[in-house]
């Protein structure tokens, strides 16, 4: 969502005339585009910041801008920590950034614009400056109405707020017949996506009209949230083939007492249940997870709890943190903080725990031939990388060219995180012998 948000900037100034350098000392402007969710990407920024304040020094009618959702979160933190900063903007301005730049510069003083509750719907506006054109992320809602403790999406992006399923479609039709070959519609919750005209179209027959676009080849959803995950959506997703069959769903904790700490709405045995109906699906589908250690309260037996419901879902990939406490949230005044020592043995333990078990469910891999959508360089000793319907990463020899291209690749290697192949076929029409 980060990554779209700055595309949207980049349309916008580049529209009024400017284009991006790659040394920040040619910048006019340089814009920190910041995430919230945890600490660690705020103490980057900070970081960021130290360094961008020599530039600044030396040439003081640089503008610096810190936008997105830090910049919504504590505004007054940034100019008391960087007072050098020109403009701090929250999410869903990047239209306006040229504006504040242009504000900024007249009034010769700090610009602030921040998300208000009563924002309008959110719409997509038509300037992008993609920066991939065979695939292509695409917001169909923004902003979420549950009240997770521990996060600040609410108070960063606001309450939810869903497009209409026409202009969605529209959009993605006109990126396919620009040669986009893969979607990414994205959400905070975006599976309780419902049509604000129709109430006959939720998420699933939203995906299943998409499914229908010609010549799209993949779909791809993030995030989904457990409680949203419809029998009928993951029976679109069984029958429709160009629907990659990978869910990321996040769990956050094996325990029924951390997930109620959480306000996360579902039991552990809810969440099974779910996972259970998943992998008895006539077409395999993986899994992969989001999983917080050390939440306020956690026990060594909530610890264990998480353990083993890895052990017993086997995730395909699990991208798990330490807890860190968030500005404003709950779950930032609860007693009984985990040290951060022992945050980081429980993390330990378990992503050394996830990564035997993402090596023996990559080893299954080895001698099948896979499709792999080229995304680039990789970054082994080995030229092209790319991805599987089932998110996979492969690296393989072949030709820059494929970049951008579907190509057949057989399976000769694996690690925990990624396979390893030969190129047999880079027509996307032809199949694999």
């Amino acid at each position: 969502m980060n990554d779209l948000d700055s595309e949207k900037i980049s349309a916008n100034l580049r529209k009024k005339g400017m284009e991006p350098v790659d040394d920040p000392d040619l910048a006019d402007v340089v814009i920190l585009n910041t995430c919230s969710v945890r600490e660690k990407a705020v103490q980057k920024v900070y970081a960021r910041l130290g360094e961008i304040k020599k530039s600044k020094n030396k040439r003081p009618e640089l503008i610096v801008a810190v936008v997105g959702c830090m910049a919504q979160l504590e505004p007054d933190k940034i100019f008391k920590k960087a007072p050098f900063v020109n403009i701090i903007a929250g999410p869903q301005k990047g239209h306006r950034m040229d504006e504040l730049i242009t504000q900024t510069r007249l009034s010769n003083s700090p610009v602030v614009e921040l998300r208000s509750d009563d924002d309008p719907n959110a719409l997509e506006y038509g300037d992008f400056q993609r920066t991939c054109m065979w695939r292509a992320s695409v917001t169909i809602s923004e902003g979420c109405n549950r009240q997770c403790t521990f996060c600040v999406v609410p108070l960063t992006r606001g309450k939810e707020r869903n497009r209409d399923s026409a202009s969605i479609i529209r959009e993605i039709e006109s990126l396919v017949s620009r040669g986009c070959v893969e979607i990414m519609l994205l959400g905070q919750t975006v599976n309780s996506y419902r049509d604000p005209y129709s109430d006959q179209v939720d998420f699933a027959a939203l995906l299943k009209r998409i499914a229908e676009i010609k010549d799209l080849k993949r779909i791809r959803f993030m995030a989904p949230h457990p409680a949203y995950f419809s029998n009928e959506l993951l029976d679109i997703m069984v029958s429709c083939p160009s629907i990659c069959n990978h869910i990321h769903l996040p769990v956050q904790s094996g325990s029924d007492k951390i997930l109620r700490a959480m306000r996360r709405g579902y039991t552990r045995a809810q969440y099974m249940e779910l996972i259970g109906k998943i992998r008895r699906a006539e077409r395999r589908i993986a899994i992969s997870t989001d999983i917080i250690v050390g939440f306020p309260g956690e026990s060594e037996k909530d610890f264990e709890d998480t353990l083993s419901l890895i052990d017993e879902v086997k995730y395909d990939n699990a991208f798990s943190f330490k807890y860190s406490p968030r500005p404003n949230t709950v779950a930032s005044a609860l007693n009984d903080e985990i040290p951060d020592e022992e945050k980081g043995r429980r993390l330990e333990i378990l992503q050394q725990r996830q990564k035997v078990i993402q090596y023996h469910k990559n080893a299954a891999y080895l001698g099948q031939k896979v499709e792999v959508l080229v995304e680039g360089k990789a970054r082994s000793r080995v030229q092209l990388s790319g991805r599987t319907t089932d998110n996979k990463i492969v690296n393989f020899d072949g030709p820059l060219s494929l970049v951008g291209n579907f190509a057949w690749v057989q399976i000769t290697g694996f690690s925990s995180n990624s396979l390893r192949g030969t190129l047999i076929a880079h027509d996307q029409n032809q199949k694999a012998e």
